[in-house]
């Protein structure tokens, strides 16, 4: 053994799980790690004592200057380094999915702390039309449900998949609700109506068919029945299941007994901000599920309506194509993983002198030790059919960490044995070094790079914390309507795509934040693929269904060859976020609300229950997706505030102390949930929230794992 410290839970699942079958032993790979640590340690150290330096510097010239104007701010942060010369990248990059380089569509981002979650994701490729227009807001509701089914429902959902049917996939006369059966003949779809029989208007939408094990006949006898029609439209499937004998079916004019869209084209199984790892227990959690997606055996068992139920990973759907041949389409989602970002260390394994080694380093070997299993064929199913493994790396500031990660990665393929650049890097542009500088970065990985995605809240946490000195920013929602946002959204698009990344990576938007409102994440969520985005994150496998409309309208290929040209000024980016005029005594003690029970709705799971992402009621009890970045807004905007007098430090704890009220009766039905109010002073959620605040000043960029991390701990010691 090495002279590794390791927690004796990681180390069992290294030694029991991870390596079998791998011809790996145990000792190689903690030296291994133990080699990568030593070379890679003293140099990240450089890397963020370097943004400490360029953080300092800024914030000398905000105190001199205020916010300045743009090309003074410009000129100075080109003299200390922090801009970079503009370069011009081009992108080549092989062996890299369908998924990624040609298939525009939703992406999830899961919890790996979750077996189940992981799984529904991963099964996610596919999602049901029908229940997502059933069970959301999407249709209006003016009677109560009956239950089990409700045929007055399902009546209103199969009214409006025909209107969308019509509009994505239109017949050549007339309409799919005058349809009375689909059906196929030499190798052609037809649609019986009572006016005759019909095609396609577009006929190569018609993918292929499934006949069911009766040889093609239906009830009836007609030996041209099917029981599954596959149509395809910019690049996504649609699945028509026949099926007479469902309840659906026996409703529906043409026996549909469900429309299924292919959904989550891509996973991220997150180890980073949607997950709450403190230990070596938490940490082997979390990798036994990427092992598991990546072996295909990964199970979990719960209780659902009274029975047990078990899922498992979804094998491939198979289909007879319109030439007679044979046609397997994916049944689950391309799965990528992110790890943590360079500045975070593990005390799950420690060196010799006890420090905590590079968390980073340790998820990048796990996270590629494991894909191995599905690079050498050994799973029940093929993940990346290209031979590659794609792990996003985020909180990277310029492409001095990103050539850090480009290193990492080699080292790993090298110790692995795996061919060059078979480790692909999804750059998160969260950071305004790296927005700034984005182009640089993708000229450090042109090679690896696969994806670029904005994220709003940890870039705008970023943003405050980098203007920090400059003065008073704006109200957190009034920052999605300044310059800089408009101009970063716009900007990342430009960057990927005179990069190349059309067709060969994805260009990726962020979260919908609001689960549960689903018409208006219809209604506005297209803008994301007309903005030339071919993924963008959505909170569910529900919504990704959902989300997979717009991209079945939208033509994104099409829209990014419009785009290319566009050149976004960046020196939009430099303009600062401040406040203009004054704000009342009740504007700011709703922000100050706001925010704070933002930050205490999170932190109370997280550090309380382990739960690093969950839907977290605001201020006025609409459910919310929340991750770390959460925090990392808001405890940035309040502790600004802080600084230059807006509020005060007797405020801020007396909003807190209302706010924890009201959290513990949002939460009062949480099993194991404690509340707060009851002794905010020895409860570590609580102090965990203002630790957040009151540290936000000096705390590196702003982070909130450090205080997260701490009173979590400190919260399962106790």
């Amino acid at each position: 053994m090495t002279d590794l410290q390791v927690d004796p839970a990681l180390r069992a699942f290294v030694a029991d799980e991870l390596l079998p079958g791998l011809d790996l032993e145990p000792e190689w790979f903690w030296s291994t790690c133990a080699a990568l640590h030593e070379r890679f340690a003293g140099r990240t150290e450089e890397l963020l004592a370097r943004r400490d330096e360029l953080q300092e510097q800024i914030d000398g010239w905000h105190r001199e200057h205020g916010a300045g104007d743009v090309e003074a701010l410009e000129t100075f942060l080109t003299e200390i380094g922090y801009l970079v010369p503009s370069e011009s990248p081009q992108v080549q990059v092989s062996r890299v999915d369908a998924e990624i380089a040609e298939i525009a569509g939703p992406q999830l981002v899961v919890p790996s702390t979750v077996p189940r979650y992981a799984l529904n994701a991963a099964n996610a490729r596919w999602g049901s039309l029908f229940d997502a227009l059933y069970g959301t807001d999407v249709l209006p509701l003016d009677h109560e449900l009956e239950p089990g089914y409700d045929e007055r429902r399902g009546a209103q959902v199969i009214a409006e998949a025909d209107t969308l049917l019509d509009e994505l996939f239109p017949l050549a006369t007339g309409s799919h609700a005058d349809a009375t059966a689909y059906r196929v003949r030499d190798g052609a779809l037809v649609v019986e109506t009572k006016d005759g029989d019909v095609g396609l208007a577009d006929p190569g939408q018609f993918a292929g068919h499934r006949a069911g094990s009766d040889g093609g006949r239906d009830d009836d006898g007609h030996p041209d029945a099917v029981h599954a029609v596959l149509l395809q439209r910019n690049g996504l499937h649609v699945e028509l299941t026949i099926d007479a004998e469902h309840r659906v079916g026996r409703q529906h004019h043409a026996d549909v007994a469900d429309v299924a869209l292919e959904s989550a084209v891509t996973t991220i199984v997150d180890f980073e901000d949607s997950v709450a790892t403190v230990d070596g227990p938490d940490k082997a959690a979390a990798y036994r599920t990427w092992l598991g997606l990546m072996t295909g055996a990964l199970t979990a068992t719960f209780e659902k309506g009274g029975q047990t139920v078990e899922r498992k990973v979804n094998g491939d759907r198979h289909y007879t194509a319109p030439d007679g041949s044979e046609l397997a389409v994916p049944g689950r989602s391309l799965l990528l993983v992110r790890n943590v970002g360079h500045h975070m260390r593990t005390d799950a394994v420690r060196t010799a002198g006890g420090d905590p080694i590079g968390e980073g380093v340790l998820d990048a070997l796990v996270s590629a030790t494991a894909a191995l299993h599905d690079l050498r064929g050994l799973g029940r199913f093929s993940n990346s059919r290209a031979g590659s493994v794609y792990i996003v790396k985020p909180k990277q500031h310029g492409p001095d960490e990103v050539a850090l990660t480009v290193e990492l990665f080699a080292a790993i393929e090298e110790a692995l044995g795996l061919e060059p650049a078979t480790l692909k890097i999804g750059i998160m542009d969260e950071e305004k070094r790296a927005s700034l500088n984005l182009e640089a970065c993708i000229a450090q990985a042109p090679d690896r790079t696969i994806f670029v995605n904005t994220g709003f809240l940890d870039r705008t946490g970023d943003e405050i914390h980098t203007d920090f000195e400059a003065g008073p920013v704006v109200r957190k929602n009034d920052m999605k309507s300044t310059p800089w946002l408009i101009a970063y959204e716009d900007r990342n698009v430009d960057v990927a795509l005179r990069a190349g990344f059309r067709g060969q990576a994805q260009v990726g938007k962020g979260m919908w934040a609001k689960p549960a409102a689903m018409r208006e994440m219809l209604d506005t969520k297209g803008a994301q693929p007309e903005a030339g985005a071919n993924t963008a994150w959505v909170p569910s496998p529900t919504a990704a269904t959902l989300h997979a409309l717009h991209y079945l309208r939208t033509d994104v290929a099409a829209r990014q060859r419009e785009l290319a040209g566009r050149e976004t000024d960046r020196r939009e980016l430099l303009k600062v976020p401040l406040l203009t005029g004054e704000l009342t005594d009740e504007e700011k003690r709703h922000e100050l609300e706001t925010n704070a029970q933002s930050i205490l709705g999170y932190v109370v799971r997280w550090v309380g229950l382990g739960i690093g992402c969950s839907t977290v009621p605001d201020l006025e009890g609409v459910g919310l997706m929340e991750d770390r970045a959460t925090l990392r807004i808001s405890s940035q905007l309040i502790a600004n505030w802080l600084h230059h007098g807006l509020t005060d430090e007797a405020q801020v704890r007396e909003t807190f102390a209302r706010m924890a009220a009201l959290v513990d009766e949002q939460n009062a039905n949480e099993p194991g949930y404690e509340p707060m109010a009851k002794d905010l002073d020895n409860s570590p959620s609580f102090q965990a929230a203002l630790d957040l605040v009151f540290t936000g000043r000096s705390e590196p960029n702003g982070y909130t794992e450090r205080a997260l991390t701490t009173w979590r701990q400190k919260a399962k010691a106790g």
